[in-house]
């Protein structure tokens, strides 16, 4: 996972400064150089590592750290506030829209850097914010580049505009333009050829195409895999086309991360989104403050909510509250909230946002399996034993784990669990009746 190993190095720093009741100079050159050794170890630029250092120890040596009665904290509080800064601080990172539609969306990269599927997760997104985007394929070099659009645009239910392989990419560009204007869609994408490395035709049908479509957003897909050649990419790209902003692909995968703290410093350009999986869903905006808090182990609350109400249905939500409060939530019920947690994305990536556990829980800590062998139980059952999981008796059980190909042990196990969490959740929704929205019957105690 991205930032794993610098996530785990920066937390045994901050923990040893937290273990001190006062603070001198000396030990916070130490603690200083330890992270200084961290950043450059996940592939960080050498000069955007010293700027960040010596930012930090101006300030960490001031009267405002030295004279407090937390000091340790306040050492952390100053390098979280600079890790911020330097993934862009409080700038814009959202979509800027044209005043006169389309808004047209230019995708830049080399090749191999996941801008293909990248557009179709772009569309995606900003198809559920109620936006109505277009696909255009212009990439005419790479062998099964348009039909590779083609599939993915299907997956997220997004018009394709394409014509083969043998016109000029800047023709398809401006009769996709044309095509979203009558089909009334008021974003388009436009997909990119690319290079294994940059060169000047490349350069100079990219520029054409701009000139021929007036791009509101130039943006750069870049794998953060890569390091600091995403850095050099980022920064020439910059130089010959002006780009407006980075979406960094592969941030889910096993990376130093180097190049998600580097990039925003040396092109001066934000990071606008970052693709965490494979699937197409698989997306998210980029929020400087929430990507340091996940790289200095503090968690990131406020995607696992966005998280929760993207793939929890609110009157579903809403329906299992009031069974709860009326005693009536059975397997049935759980099974279904099991299924909405699963949508919102792995136990490991969840577990990773919460304050405390960042960079605590290792893969092998979380048996990603064990949601998939209780929904094998529970469909085991017949209606009748998941709505009243009460008449199990020791022959139904037999039958179940047979069926479900687990042992009588977890069988028991898990409807212990489900009756602890039944009797917590209905003391929970309890205590909200009366509130406009049952959101506490969105709290997956299937985590538990």
């Amino acid at each position: 996972m991205a930032f794993e190993s610098l996530s785990d190095k920066l937390q045994n720093v901050f923990k040893k400064l937290r273990g001190k009741g006062v603070l001198t100079e000396k030990d916070i050159k130490e603690a200083l150089r330890e992270v200084k050794l961290a950043l450059l170890e996940a592939d960080v630029n050498f000069k955007v590592v010293k700027d960040f250092i010596k930012s930090v120890q101006e300030r960490a040596v001031g009267q405002e750290v030295m004279g407090s009665l937390t000091p340790g904290q306040q050492v952390v509080k100053i390098v979280h506030e600079e890790m911020i800064a330097l993934l862009g601080g409080e700038e814009n990172t959202t979509i800027a829209y044209s005043s006169k539609p389309p808004t047209v969306i230019m995708l830049l990269g080399l090749q191999g850097a996941g801008k293909t599927t990248m557009a179709a997760k772009l569309a995606g997104y900003l198809k559920k914010q109620g936006k109505r985007p277009m696909l255009v394929a212009c990439d005419v070099y790479r062998p099964a580049a348009v039909k590779q659009l083609q599939i993915v645009g299907e997956q997220v239910d997004v018009p394709v505009f394409q014509m083969g392989t043998d016109t000029d990419p800047v023709e398809i560009a401006r009769q996709g333009l044309v095509q979203a204007a009558r089909n009334d869609c008021g974003i388009v994408i436009l997909d990119t050829a690319g290079r294994l490395h940059i060169d000047e035709q490349l350069m100079d049908e990219l520029k054409r195409i701009r000139q021929e479509t007036q791009p509101t957003e130039l943006l750069l897909v870049v794998d953060a895999m890569t390091g600091q050649d995403a850095v050099n990419v980022s920064k020439q790209f910059d130089e010959a086309l002006g780009i407006t902003g980075v979406i960094l692909t592969k941030l889910d995968g096993d990376t130093r991360g180097g190049a998600a703290i580097s990039i925003r410093s040396v092109t001066g350009k934000p990071i606008k989104f970052a693709g965490v999986g494979e699937k197409v869903t698989d997306i998210e905006a980029f929020h400087p403050d929430r990507m340091a808090s996940r790289i200095l182990g503090m968690g990131d609350v406020l995607s696992i909510i966005e998280k929760a109400q993207e793939a929890i249905d609110e009157q579903a939500a809403q329906q299992m509250t009031e069974r709860m409060m009326a005693n009536d939530f059975n397997l049935e019920d759980y099974l279904e909230q099991m299924k909405q947690v699963k949508k919102m994305g792995s136990m490991q990536e969840l577990l990773q946002m919460i304050p405390g556990l960042g960079g605590k829980i290792k893969d092998d800590d979380i048996d990603e399996g064990a949601l998939g062998r209780v929904e094998a139980m529970i469909y085991s059952m017949t209606p009748q034993e998941r709505r009243n999981p009460g008449i199990l008796n020791a022959s139904r059980k037999r039958r179940i784990v047979k069926g479900a190909g687990v042992s009588i042990q977890e069988l028991n196990r898990m409807l212990k669990q489900f009756e602890q969490g039944k009797a917590m959740m209905k003391q929970f929704a309890g205590a909200a009746k009366g509130k406009k929205k049952g959101l506490l019957g969105k709290l997956p105690f299937s985590l538990r």
